[in-house]
């Protein structure tokens, strides 16, 4: 069974994903896209394996850290690009 869960930050659209594997626990995934000031969604960021495929538990904590994960990403893009939108 799959888990997702999205958020609006700023220009960016983060999808997350606790994807279950074979072995039991859920694998963290994250897909980041520009949304706003675009004609289309611009991916900027995917991972399918965050924190080297490392499992979870629980679906809740695997999309708790890829949340995270993408805010992480955003923010470091703001610090480079400073016009970028940066999680709360």
């Amino acid at each position: 069974m799959t888990h997702f869960d999205e958020r609006n930050e700023g220009e960016h659209l983060i999808c997350a994903g606790a994807i279950e594997t074979p072995e039991g626990g859920y694998r963290a995934t994250v897909i980041v896209m520009r949304v706003r000031g675009v004609s289309q969604p611009v991916e900027i960021f995917r991972d399918e394996q965050l924190s080297g495929g490392h499992t979870w538990d629980e679906p809740e904590r695997a999309l708790q850290f890829a949340m995270k994960a993408a805010c992480s990403i955003l923010r470091e893009r703001a610090r480079l690009l400073p016009a970028a939108a940066v999680c709360a």
